[in-house]
């Protein structure tokens, strides 16, 4: 969530960078309905300043001998009547333009970082660095993932479908396996790294999804328990994050790493007849999350450390990758500043995003009064949330089968995950 103050105190400033996104972001209602606010709240004040006044005064008087009919009394007892009914009908409307200030700032999302390249859409986000060798297979033996996998008869999408619907699907065997052995792996390589792993609920109630920026922007992407206030995880950035919403911390607490696995779901509504094969874009999937909760004088450094945690994991794998940073009219609604990981899929001949490392700065944390204090110092600050995906594990699995896959049809095994799944081929 934006600060109000910084919107009341630099208007222009913010509906600049929020300019920098594209069109369709209009501060001025709130600006005006926070002038109305601070106008009803300062008579409210001055009449309850005036309220006080005539209660000290009715008292001084009856002590003083005055009696409770006497004129002056009754004058003052009338007035400050008139005071308590108009007191009443003021502090309800008070709260209502609260509430839809609050409403409104739900709605806005994350400034652009002043290093963000400014640009319209995904054709001018900017390319940071590649690793690794493209794997560009000639022959017409060389297959998409979805089709390694049926042929090996380790992903089975119909069985799923019969069992869900479209845009899940099953692993079996060895793919079963291989998805297990990444997951592993991934954590083992975090935690190694100095990240705690935290095995977090799967089922978020609301405020947590409101606190991270789901809410109410995106609840059409989430699945909900009808019977609940429970949805089920799109990312374990909501429950990790949401582990410390209205906590004051220690600045000595800091840098807080965190690592969780869990299963993410998500309607992936609008993307019809995108990806409707394989496991690039499922209604479920498995993915490690990397979470940080750091001192703001420290964030832009966490963040490029955050982004080379997760390419480790590609480097590990020997998977190629690129790293894509976001122009501003790409990025994401709580994202201050965004890297994304594209990992090379030989079927497709592009890159594919696998893993996309945000720097919220204070968005969340003010949404989720997550806070600090220095010692020594007065007040507290608000921390910084920062977090990527280390890595989304199907589409690490794609990228396995298709980078790693042999001339008579079988898949070599990385070096990395060999240990974990006692063989080198599938």
């Amino acid at each position: 969530m934006l600060d109000l103050k910084l919107i009341r105190e630099n208007p222009d400033l913010v509906q600049e960078k929020l300019n920098r996104r594209g069109p369709g972001y209009d501060i001025q209602p709130i600006v005006e309905l926070d002038r109305q606010q601070k106008e009803l709240e300062k008579t409210r004040s001055q009449l309850q300043a005036r309220s006080n006044e005539i209660g000290k005064l009715v008292g001084q008087k009856m002590k003083s001998g005055s009696k409770p009919d006497d004129p002056e009394v009754v004058a003052l007892k009338n007035e400050g009547n008139d005071l308590k009914a108009t007191l009443s009908e003021l502090e309800p409307q008070e709260r209502d333009l609260k509430a839809q200030i609050e409403a409104l700032l739900l709605n806005l999302p994350n400034l652009p970082s002043d290093s963000t390249p400014i640009g319209k859409d995904e054709t001018e986000n900017v390319e940071v660095r590649r690793w690794g060798d493209e794997y560009k297979p000639t022959g017409d033996k060389f297959l998409p993932h979805w089709e390694i996998g049926e042929k090996l008869g380790i992903l089975n999408t119909e069985r799923a479908t019969k069992i869900a619907q479209s845009r899940f699907v099953a692993l079996i065997g060895a793919g079963a396996a291989l998805e297990r052995a990444l997951i592993q792996f991934m954590l083992d390589h975090q935690t190694a790294t100095g990240y705690v792993e935290v095995l977090p609920p799967f089922l978020i109630n609301s405020t947590s999804l409101t606190a991270t920026g789901q809410l109410p922007k995106f609840a059409e992407e989430s699945f909900k328990c009808s019977d609940d206030d429970l949805w089920l995880a799109p990312t374990a950035e909501v429950p990790v994050t949401n582990f410390y919403r209205d906590e004051i911390l220690s600045s000595e607490e800091l840098p807080i790493y965190h690592c969780a696995y869990t299963p993410c779901f998500r309607r992936e509504a609008g993307s019809y007849g995108k990806d409707t094969r394989g496991l690039i874009r499922l209604h479920q999937f498995n993915k490690v999350e990397l979470v940080k909760l750091v001192h703001p004088d420290t964030s832009e450094q966490e963040h490029e450390a955050l982004v080379h945690d997760a390419e480790a994991i590609l480097q590990a794998l020997e998977l190629p990758y690129r790293v894509i940073e976001l122009c501003t009219g790409d990025l994401g609604f709580g994202a201050a500043k965004c890297y994304d990981l594209e990992v090379w899929l030989p079927a497709a001949g592009t890159y594919r995003e696998i893993s996309s490392c945000s720097n919220f700065r204070d968005f969340q944390a003010r949404r989720g009064n997550i806070r600090f204090k220095e010692p020594g110092q007065k007040g507290t600050q608000l921390v910084h949330t920062l977090n990527g995906s280390g890595l989304a594990v199907g589409r690490t699995m794609a990228a396995v089968l298709e980078n790693y896959q042999q001339p008579d049809g079988s898949v070599r095994i990385p070096a990395a995950l060999q240990s974990y799944l006692g063989r080198d081929i599938l």
